[in-house]
C-alpha cells in the first residue's frame, strides 16, 4: 500500500509557525501557506507553496491532490471551507485539523476508511500532542469492521448495510463471532486485548450462530446467497489475498 499524500495548510501566523516545524519532521508531506506567511517557511527543507486570495478557492484542487489536508485553521471555518466538496466517506480524503498551538489533532472527517485517524494519530507523536478521536471502535479499543485488516490486503465483502449495523453490535459490546479460516493472525494491533464480546472460531461449522448477533468471517470459501439471506445484516467477510 502506498503512502498517502499529504498536506500541511496554514493560513495564519501561528500556524505557518507550526506547519514550518512539522514540515521538517515531515518531509513527504506538501505544504501550503498564505503568501504573506512566505518568510517563515524559509527553514522548511522542502520547497513550500504559497497562494494569494480567497483561501476557499484552494480546496477544490486540495481534494483532487491528496489523501490527507491537514489544516492548521479553526474546527468551524475547516467544516464551512470543505463542506460544498464532500461526497461520501468512501470517496472523501481526510480531514484533520490542528489548532494554532498545536495542543490537539482532530480527525475530522474519514476517519477510517479515509485514514484519517491513523494519520491524526502519526501526527500527534510528531508534534507531542493529544489526538481526539471520536471514532466508537477507536475510543472503544475495538474492532473497527470497515477496514480491519486493510494493512494485511484484506478485502471487506458485504452490503453497506451489514457493515454499518455489526459496527454498531461491535461497538455496543455485543457478543460477536469472529472466525478466521485464511490470512495472518496478526489483525488484532491495538496495544490493548481483545475485547471480551469477540469471540474467535477456526470454522464456521464451530459456531452456533443462535448465541451470537454478528458475524466477522475471514474466508476465501464461496458464500451462497442463502447463508446471506439466513445471517440477514449480522455477517461481514473478509477476502485474504491468494
Amino acid at each position: 500500500m502506498s503512502s498517502p499524500k499529504i498536506v500541511l495548510v496554514a493560513i495564519t501566523k501561528h500556524g505557518a509557525n507550526q506547519v514550518a516545524q512539522l514540515a521538517n519532521k515531515l518531509p513527504d508531506a506538501d505544504v501550503l501557506v498564505s503568501e504573506k506567511f512566505r518568510e517563515l517557511l524559509q527553514t522548511c527543507k522542502k520547497p513550500a507553496q504559497f497562494y494569494s486570495g480567497p483561501f476557499r478557492e484552494q480546496i477544490a484542487n486540495l481534494f483532487n491532490n491528496y489523501d490527507q489536508l491537514v489544516f492548521f485553521v479553526s474546527l468551524g471555518a475547516v467544516v464551512r471551507l470543505v463542506a460544498p466538496y464532500l461526497k461520501s466517506k468512501d470517496e472523501d480524503p481526510g480531514i484533520i485539523v490542528v489548532d494554532d498551538a498545536a495542543q490537539f489533532v482532530i480527525p475530522v472527517l474519514s476517519g477510517h476508511v479515509g485514514g484519517a485517524n491513523a494519520c491524526a494519530e502519526m501526527l500527534a507523536g510528531l508534534l507531542d500532542a493529544t489526538p481526539v478521536l471520536t471514532t466508537a471502535s477507536d475510543v472503544g479499543k475495538t474492532i473497527p469492521v470497515d477496514i480491519l485488516g486493510r494493512e494485511l490486503g484484506w478485502q471487506v465483502e458485504a452490503p453497506k448495510i451489514n457493515i454499518t449495523r455489526v459496527s454498531a453490535h461491535v461497538v455496543n459490546e455485543e457478543p460477536i463471532a469472529f472466525i478466521q479460516e485464511a490470512g495472518s493472525k496478526n489483525w488484532w494491533t491495538r496495544s490493548t486485548p481483545l475485547p471480551k464480546n469477540i469471540h474467535l472460531f477456526d470454522r464456521f461449522t464451530d459456531v452456533d450462530l443462535g448465541q451470537f448477533k454478528a458475524v466477522l468471517w475471514v474466508t476465501n470459501q464461496g458464500i451462497s446467497d442463502s447463508l446471506w439471506q439466513q445471517l440477514n445484516e449480522s455477517l461481514v467477510v473478509y477476502r485474504v489475498p491468494e
